[in-house]
């Protein structure tokens, strides 16, 4: 049935307009709040008002009846009217009124209103769509950015509440397996018994999820937090009654929690959609939170593991110090003949016990050596060197044991005089062991050839198996190459000849024994050379190992110098203050000539790059920290803001790190 309201003081035109609605229901007013009245109570579709009416200014009247969703028909006479009127009514109709003509008029605005609220209505469930959909694009996107499990439950409510307005949300998890937690987002409060309902509910639908639960919750440790949007009102049991949805939590099978929310109007399948959508959104995060928890505890685990098994073998090693140096010095009294005459077998007997006290002592000294680098506490001291006088040391120190077994030692050099900045001992421990190793596994009767050369890191040629330790090489580096003749190794076993306690399987290897630990060290000597090592066989056909260290300059001696102070620095517990001034050529090159700015303590560990028309000059302080950087910066900005005139105006950018006692930096960048 259509509701007509007619406003109108002519009685002619009302009973007109009844006779053709007589099946319909038509209201007659004239007074103005009477008419919003029933505008807003009754919701009639259809306005007439007769243009002739006296009692009413129409102008204002018909704009307030336009802001309602309702078709105006005006009844046009004798009265004359602006478009101040007309603008707001829909239809026309003139007097003396036709019947058929009203009633077809009547119709087709019927037709065409009821076609526009089915269209504001689609438009209307569209916008929520589209609203429900950007919510979605929104909290996923916020979920895939985080690994807290908490904060990716609290972003799956929020996108619960923003596309759905609930009143009401209840939601379990468990925070460990002694620690379920309620959480609670509630529109208003909520009084104690519908809380105690609530929790009550919570334990119930647990048990009802799972058949077999593997926590037993009771109210008197289930924790509650709660998130009360506004105090002025109080929920109780009524909502209760609401309508709810229901989705459980889980990852991989296995139950993580479960999400319940409630609301006073009805959810539609849309809604359901929308929710089962956002609770399924949060579970793969919550997987990775879970797999990056599990990770960081494990390597927590074997962060710790690694630290003991570091400490158990330098106690050890220590321990058998001392005892074994009493021992090998007792063996070379008695081999002197102070502690009395010996016969041969008892000399033979005592020179094996010496030779297995040396071999014992050097498998310790390895072991200090491995866990002193992984601690990061093995010492160096670099120093601008010539490599050949420790290839030639070695040579001399081994050719005594190569005799043993009838072997010759080689060293071919290709003259370049080129300096590196190094630790002469450690690359002595190094090549000492490269050359042993040949000595070990090269047959009687063979040759050991140590070579070296000058070669470019883009000239080295290597497996692909060493690919991540030298493709960051760049440069000039000296190459040191130890070749044997030996029993070679397979390909398949070139990766792992660098592993820590590692020796490749053959007959060989078994007799000649060894701590495994030599060329893990080589390595971790050459990464702190920022040099590689790497190596080269064939089976029966004898082995190839290399290392480079860089050629001397300016930057490689100084990268080296700055790993020698922060090495001392954690040793000593203090810190170096690296500091890098960046500027045009011209403001580094003045900076440089300031006597009371960049004196002879600042300059005497630095290193300037030039990169283009920029200049970087990079100083390190020795126990330099964040106050001293910012007073050199300081400092810098005063003098070149006093000498505008010789400086202009012009950038200078200022960064720092601060390293020592821990392996964390602090920087700041202007």
């Amino acid at each position: 049935m259509t509701k007509f309201l007619l406003i109108s003081e002519d009685s002619e035109k009302e009973k007109v307009v009844k006779e053709v609605f007589h099946a319909d229901e038509v209201i007659t007013c004239t007074e103005e709040t009477m008419i919003f009245d029933i505008l807003k109570v009754e919701e009639p579709d259809i306005i007439l008002v007769d243009g002739d009416i006296e009692s009413l200014d129409l102008k204002p009247l018909c704009r307030k009846i336009k802001q309602f969703p309702v078709v105006i028909l005006l009844i046009l006479g004798n009265k004359e009217h602006n478009k101040d009127v007309t603008h707001n009514v829909n239809l026309f109709i003139k007097t003396p009124i036709d019947k058929k003509l009203l009633s077809a008029t009547v119709d087709s605005s019927l037709r065409t209103r009821q076609s526009l609220l089915k269209m504001a209505k689609s438009n209307q469930e569209l916008a929520a769509s589209l609203y429900q959909l950007n919510v979605l694009y929104n909290t996923s996107s916020q979920l895939a950015g985080s690994l807290d499990k908490d904060k990716l439950i609290q972003i799956m409510i929020e996108g619960i509440e923003k596309s759905l307005n609930f009143e009401l949300s209840c939601t379990l998890i468990f925070r460990s397996e002694r620690e379920p937690v309620l959480i609670i987002n509630s529109l208003y409060k909520i009084s104690d018994r519908l809380l105690e309902a609530l929790k009550l509910r919570a334990i119930l639908s647990y048990k009802s999820l799972l058949s077999d639960p593997p926590f037993d919750i009771k109210i008197g440790n289930l924790k509650i937090e709660k998130n009360i949007k506004h105090n002025i009102q109080e929920y109780d049991f009524s909502i209760l009654r609401f309508d709810n949805m229901f989705a459980p939590i889980s990852l991989n099978d296995e139950f993580f929690g479960f999400t319940e929310i409630y609301r006073e109007k009805p959810f539609s399948t849309e809604d359901a959609t929308v929710f089962q959508t956002l609770v399924q959104q949060v579970t793969i995060p919550l997987q990775s939170a879970s797999f990056t928890q599990e990770l960081k505890a494990t390597n927590r685990k074997l962060q710790k593991l690694e630290r003991l098994k570091s400490e158990f073998i330098s106690i050890v090693s220590h321990e058998l110090r001392t005892p074994l140096t009493a021992i090998k010095n007792a063996m070379d009294i008695i081999l002197s003949g102070k502690a009395g005459e010996m016969t041969e077998n008892i000399e033979k007997f005592v020179s094996m016990g010496k030779r297995n006290a040396i071999r014992l002592s050097g498998i310790i000294n390895d072991l200090l050596d491995i866990s002193k680098i992984e601690a990061g506490k093995m010492d160096f001291k670099f120093e601008l060197m010539h490599v050949e006088p420790v290839i030639e040391y070695v040579k001399t120190n081994l050719t005594e044991v190569a005799k043993e077994k009838n072997l010759t030692i080689n060293y071919v050099s290709s003259g370049e005089d080129v300096e590196v900045y190094a630790d002469s001992n450690r690359l002595e421990q190094v090549l000492t062991n490269l050359v042993s190793n040949a000595i070990k596994f090269t047959p009687e009767a063979g040759e050991i050839e140590i070579s070296s050369k000058v070669v470019n890191a883009r000239e080295l040629q290597y497996d692909n198996c060493f690919e991540e330790d030298i493709k960051k090489l760049q440069g000039n580096y000296l190459q040191v190459c130890v070749e044997d003749h030996g029993i070679g190794i397979e390909r398949k076993d070139l990766n792992h000849v660098f592993d820590k306690f590692a020796q490749i399987e053959n007959s060989l290897s078994r007799k000649v024994g060894g701590s495994g630990l030599g060329l893990p060290i080589a390595r971790q000597l050459m990464e702190s050379h920022n040099g590689a090592i790497w190596c080269d066989s064939e089976i029966n056909k004898g082995s190839k190992f290399y290392f480079v260290i860089p050629i001397a300059n300016d930057k490689s001696n100084f990268t080296m110098i700055r790993k020698q102070l922060v090495q001392k620095a954690r040793s000593n517990g203090t810190t170096v203050a690296v500091i890098k001034i960046k500027s045009t050529n011209e403001v580094i090159e003045n900076l440089l000539k300031e006597n009371n700015l960049l004196s002879k303590t600042y300059m005497a560990n630095s290193l300037i790059e030039h990169e283009g028309i920029m200049t970087t000059l990079t100083i390190i302080l020795m126990e330099g920290d964040i106050p001293s950087a910012e007073f050199l910066k300081k400092k810098i900005d005063s003098v070149v803001a006093e000498k505008e005139d010789l400086y202009g105006k012009c950038d200078i950018m200022y960064s720092y790190e601060i390293e020592g006692d821990t392996h964390e930096k602090d920087s700041y960048s202007r």
